[in-house]
């Protein structure tokens, strides 16, 4: 019974009855794609519903000014592994991008260490997270933050090894940012950041969440099982790779990527190229390059695409090999 509610049967099943109360066979692909939408959109929305509270007054403990705070306290190899982890739980998506980093940059952050904070903050967040556990269940969820850590880790200190500081920008280090006073709030006041969160996450992702699924939707009621097999199956040698390379163009948040994740491994898409195609479109979209242009030389952007997307493969072909 307990798994009936947190897997969301009930819903499933509510949605078939009232699809056929309606004239909808379910047996068809029209059919098939309309129940997928209406399922996911529903489930997404109350996981949201029940979990960003809790998310958004987690994140009122992580303002820009107290994560530049802890990670100048940071040094060596730990201070990758503790700006990645701070990566999965503060409110920053590729967008934020240049302010982020030119803020980083100015308050003593190395290069690197930088860079580990903004791999791993696109790909990892706490909704995404709860999202895909109540989609693929708990290992698969906890396997793709650790990878998403791991690369956004070893991809931050492969970029402090090579001394790449050459590449930024000269007005970068000129910048003042100026030293903003961490404020203290009180729990009234982050129960009132939480809700006006939940409000602001909800009215920025819904249509990402709405074209995501949409497309799952498609995928899943009419896509060939046996071209996207045949082209991005586990058997394809290439699949992860042009899985990823298809994601670099486009831009979305992970929650907007699980749906058409879903949907192609409903098809028979390997596991690992489905969630590189996710990393991927997160974490090296075309409109956070143009972002990035802004502050970084193109040769860094370059080195950091090449960095980032062989440890996405690499995720991708071990993810397609062991699960």
């Amino acid at each position: 019974m307990v798994g009936y509610i947190l897997n969301f049967g009930w819903l499933e099943d509510l949605i078939t009855k009232l699809l056929v109360l309606f004239g909808m066979d379910m047996k068809t692909h029209l059919g098939g794609s309309i129940h997928f939408f209406f399922f996911d959109v529903i489930k997404i929305l109350i996981l949201l519903s029940l979990m960003i509270f809790f998310i958004s007054y987690l994140r009122s403990y992580f303002s820009v000014e107290k994560t530049k705070k802890i990670l100048e306290k940071m040094g060596g190899f730990r201070s990758h592994i503790v700006a990645s982890l701070l990566g999965t739980v503060t409110p920053f998506c590729s967008c934020s991008s240049v302010p982020l980093f030119i803020g980083f940059i100015e308050g003593g952050i190395p290069l690197g260490v930088t860079f580990s904070f903004l791999i791993t903050s696109p790909i990892v967040n706490e909704a995404a997270f709860i999202i895909l556990m109540g989609t693929f269940g708990a290992k698969v969820a906890i396997l793709y933050a650790l990878a998403g850590v791991t690369v956004g880790v070893l991809g931050g200190y492969l970029i402090h090894i090579l001394k790449l500081e050459r590449y930024i920008e000269d007005y970068v280090y000129k910048v003042k940012m100026g030293q903003t006073d961490i404020k203290k709030i009180t729990r009234r006041e982050r129960i009132e950041f939480a809700k006006e969160n939940v409000k602001e996450t909800v009215s920025k992702i819904w249509i990402y969440l709405l074209i995501g699924i949409g497309i799952g939707a498609v995928i899943h009621g009419w896509a060939p099982e046996d071209l996207l097999i045949k082209y991005a199956g586990p058997e394809n040698p290439f699949g992860v790779l042009v899985a990823t390379v298809i994601a670099i163009p486009l831009y979305s948040n992970a929650m907007g990527t699980i749906p058409i994740a879903e949907a192609l491994i409903n098809k028979g898409v390997g596991i690992g190229t489905a969630l590189a195609f996710m990393m991927a479109t997160t974490a090296l979209s075309f409109p956070e390059m143009v972002l990035l242009k802004k502050v970084v030389k193109v040769k860094l952007i370059m080195i950091f695409i090449g960095i980032v997307g062989t440890g996405i493969l690499i995720v991708g072909y071990l993810f397609n090999y062991f699960l």
